[in-house]
């Protein structure tokens, strides 16, 4: 029976893929243009084509929110790189059978594969019995003795209870609340529908685009999302990938099970490659289709190149993010091979609570103040810019609040004193700020800051990777080793060097082979290559985010009264001592290895010269990058100027 294609489409269990059909009835565009705008525009009568894919060509979204003193919003194209966060809504129009979600609904082995539902009216099962509206968490579909089922789990007291609903399972199934952030990209991908539209709330917007921000100014409300599709598939003695619009005017006819499929060529996508089990590699391929992007080898991922895919693997990347204020901040994957050398540079530190985090058994950790703070009890050590601290623990301690002694986390740490050390406590919740001195001036590989010292940690590039072509780790200003993560990868080589591998990310990497044979014989040892990877914005916030959560600091209490102006007093005083004086301070350096008994000279000053450097260094790089210091700031790097010319 003949369908027009866009019914076809519509009716499609994405699961049967791939499908053969046949044009019942060719359209043919006025001039005999055959492709336009990338897309096909032309299909004859009698025509074969193999169905391989349905993918999500543009978003149109649709503001639902009528926005006072404004006319109402026209429908208009969201970029797939929009830089924004979404949360989703739930849909209302329930699912009436399991089968209609596995459908409509990508199920799958991401984290992102796992749509939960509830019943309206509860399911009896032989060994368990959902409640009405109780969360049911999709995890994956499977043939089990013959039929298809969905493996199926309920969370309750912290216990997943797990079992099976069959396809023909029937009743009114509604998408449950969710509370999770999302990019554009990840909806597309996993959580708009087939055939329906889906209803998000933006959240945040990254204001570090290039490009202008589609949505009104200020806007954080209900958006309606409308996919438009695009047809992926293959013709007979044609080894390109086709693109069809469901819109086109012809009708098809399904001829799978009649069809020899092996007339067309195997086309398989980087996902399809990392889907095959390991039994089956290595395969040689044929490039159809070559990457985008210029960190990968080009001499090998050429369209018409022959390769070897030798397996699929785990491999670990350092996530590291470019230390910078108000440019955008590139961010990068580093290989444990990464040839170069850095050295240390300090971090900066908002309160006590990420002292406390940062401190570690091989050294300790030596900070400057570059911010004033009056504690509000005399139990707690007040901190002037300029002091000196060595951090040692964290402890709790009695404080007297309205004549109630309360318990508090604070900070424990050692003064540093012209001639002396004093003990310090300071509460977790201080408003500070603190920069890191740095005395050890080593040279490290990536791999030995990794082992050595607790991430995230600053370093700088001192000796460019020589043996890459181009190192772009060597131009950035600093880099925040933020986290060790581990991710996915293809083996490959260039069949005419098979003992020359590449890792080739398979989760970032669109590339279009075609099967040739397996390799036989026993390929032998192989020497693999990395390369540092630069990666957009969108996919540094979706590797950070699925990570372990972070703590933050316990909420701070009310603050004192006279705190607000004492802290005002001393900016006052310190724009007053400022005017006319440098900015970059000299002084002597302290050595906390040398200990009191040691020589006292470099303790007379109030900064150390490793932190004068540092600091020089940090202004440096904020006037490189045009950072506007706000009057607290300028106040304060005033002060100790100040400071470190007295004394």
């Amino acid at each position: 029976m003949a369908l027009s294609l866009e019914e076809f489409i519509h009716s499609l269990d994405l699961r049967t893929l791939p499908r053969v059909l046949e044009v019942q009835s060719g359209f043919y565009f006025e001039g005999s243009i055959y492709e336009m705008f990338g897309n096909e525009c032309c299909l004859s009568t009698g025509e074969v084509i193999k169905i391989t894919g349905l993918k999500i060509k543009k978003i149109i979204a649709e503001i639902c929110e009528h926005i006072e003193g404004c006319e109402a919003p026209q429908p208009f194209e969201l970029p797939m790189n929009f830089p924004g966060l979404f949360k989703i809504v739930a849909d209302k129009t329930p699912y009436l059978t399991m089968e209609e979600i596995t459908r409509a609904i990508r199920i799958g082995p991401s984290r992102l594969g796992h749509p939960c539902f509830y019943h309206q009216k509860g399911i009896k099962l032989e060994n368990l019995i959902i409640k009405q509206g109780e969360q049911i968490m999709l995890n994956s579909v499977e043939e089990i003795n013959g039929e298809i089922m969905v493996n199926c789990g309920v969370l309750r007291n912290h216990q997943n209870h797990s079992f099976t609903l069959p396809l023909s399972q029937e009743g009114e199934f509604y998408e449950c609340d969710d509370e999770h952030i999302y990019t554009l990209k990840e909806i597309v991908q996993w959580k708009i529908p087939k055939n329906r539209t889906r209803t998000v709330k933006l959240t945040d917007f990254s204001n570090k685009w290039d490009l202008t921000n589609p949505f009104p100014k200020g806007f954080y409300g209900a958006v309606i999302l409308k996919p438009v599709y695009e047809i992926q598939g293959v013709m007979k003695f044609r080894k390109d990938i086709v693109r069809i619009l469901p819109s086109l005017d012809v009708e098809v006819k399904d001829i799978t099970d009649s069809y020899d499929s092996n007339w067309f060529l195997q086309l398989l996508s980087t996902q399809d490659l990392f889907e095959m089990t390991s039994k089956e590699f290595p395969v040689v391929a044929e490039v159809i289709e070559a990457p985008q992007g210029n960190q990968l080898p080009r001499n090998v991922l050429q369209p018409g190149k022959t390769i070897v895919i030798h397996k699929k693997c785990q491999a670990s990347r350092i996530l590291a993010s470019e230390i910078r204020s108000n440019f955008p901040k590139r961010h990068f994957l580093i290989p444990p091979s990464y040839k170069g050398k850095f050295k240390r540079r300090p971090r900066e530190f908002p309160t006590p609570y990420d002292l406390g985090i940062a401190k570690s058994e091989k050294e300790p950790l030596h900070v400057v103040a570059t911010k004033a703070f009056h504690s509000p009890h005399d139990e707690l050590s007040s901190v002037s810019a300029g002091d000196q601290f060595l951090v040692q623990h964290s402890q709790t301690t009695e404080v007297l609040c309205e004549g109630i002694k309360k318990v508090v986390n604070v900070l424990a740490c050692e003064k540093i004193l012209k001639k002396s050390y004093e003990a310090a406590l300071l509460p977790l919740y201080m408003e500070g700020g603190f920069v890191e001195v740095i005395h050890d001036k080593k040279q490290y590989q990536i791999s030995e800051l990794c082992a050595q010292f607790h991430l995230p940690f600053n370093v700088k590039v001192s000796v460019r990777d020589l043996f890459t072509e181009e190192d772009i780790l060597a131009a950035t200003p600093g880099l925040r080793l933020e986290e060790a993560i581990t991710d996915s990868y293809l083996l490959i080589s260039d069949f005419a060097n098979p003992k020359e591998c590449w890792e080739i990310p398979a989760g970032r990497v669109n590339m279009t082979v075609q099967l040739v044979n397996n390799l036989s014989g026993d390929p032998g040892s192989f020497l693999v290559k990395t390369l540092v990877e630069e990666i957009p914005e969108e996919q540094y916030y979706m590797m950070r985010r699925y990570e372990n959560s972070f703590s933050y600091p316990p909420p701070r209490p009310p603050k004192h009264p006279s705190v607000e102006e004492t802290k005002l007093s001393l900016l006052n005083l310190a724009e007053e001592k400022t005017v006319g004086l440098p900015k970059s301070p000299k002084s002597l350096h302290v050595d906390r290895s040398k200990k009191l008994h040691s020589s006292q000279a470099g303790l007379d000053s109030k900064v150390p010269v490793g932190c004068q450097n540092d600091l020089a260094d940090l202004e440096k790089e904020k006037r490189k990058t045009g950072k506007t210091a706000v009057a607290g700031t300028s106040a304060t790097t005033g002060l100790l100027s100040h400071m470190i010319l007295v004394l």
